[in-house]
């Protein structure tokens, strides 16, 4: 055999600085193109949407359930309903210091002090709970659950998966962003309603949920059975 055909037979191919160099840029484009496509922070924020309307669901369901099988159903405490509004549409600034609009905000968050709740001076404007998920009617919706035959149908009371203050939001400024639940009711009809914010662009833009549920207010995504209970303002 020639020394050349030995040489040839002897030497491996490979990539050259240009190849890879290229292959490196395409695995550069791809990775920004999946990020720009996935984009994770919005699928996060659709993720904990979703979470908050099963949650809503969820609360409203076990609501009815109290309220049809409930010979006298409390929706304002564990034993009275002085806590809620006389009608859906009085206003929060008339209606004294009983009546309370909650929270989902332990109160190691700090007990809310905002006076102007739904447009209104409010005397008494929030209520919070130490354990908020509990069902007994300490927890943050003030509705002894475990009262009906069987138990509660929920074991806890759901929370927002971030339930926190928006940024610049605090104990005596809330407004409709902070991503926390709100619940509120009305003694005449007695009834309820739910409140959560979405953050994702799917559910506030593109398919808006706030504007879709039927309710009054579109800063936020309402349930329950009478969606005027809490106001159509961005400070709640």
């Amino acid at each position: 055999m020639s020394s050349y055909k030995k040489q040839s037979l002897g030497t491996k191919g490979g990539f050259t600085l240009l190849e890879l160099l290229i292959v490196v840029s395409i695995i550069a484009i791809l990775s920004v193109a999946l990020v720009l496509v996935l984009n994770p922070a919005e699928t996060l924020k659709k993720s904990r949407d979703a979470q908050r309307i099963s949650d809503l669901s969820t609360i409203k369901t076990a609501l009815g359930l109290y309220m049809t099988s409930t010979s006298t159903p409390y929706l304002g405490s564990a034993s009275a309903n002085t806590a809620c509004k006389a009608t859906p549409t009085t206003a929060y600034g008339t209606t004294g210091a009983t009546v309370k609009l909650f929270y989902s905000l332990p109160t190691s968050a700090g007990t809310i002090s905002d006076t102007t709740l739904d447009g209104s001076s409010v005397t008494t404007p929030a209520s919070q709970s130490g354990t908020p998920s509990l069902t007994d009617g300490t927890g943050w919706i003030p509705v002894n659950f475990d009262t009906l035959t069987g138990g509660s149908p929920i074991s806890n009371l759901p929370l927002d998966p971030v339930n926190a203050f928006a940024t610049g939001d605090s104990v005596s400024t809330v407004s409709s962003a902070s991503l926390i639940y709100r619940y509120a009711c009305s003694q005449t009809p007695l009834a309820f309603e739910v409140d959560a914010q979405l953050e994702s662009i799917a559910y506030t833009s593109s398919e808006n949920k706030r504007t879709t549920d039927g309710g009054n207010n579109d800063n936020l995504y309402e349930v329950g059975t009478n969606l005027k209970i809490l106001g159509t303002g961005t400070d709640f």
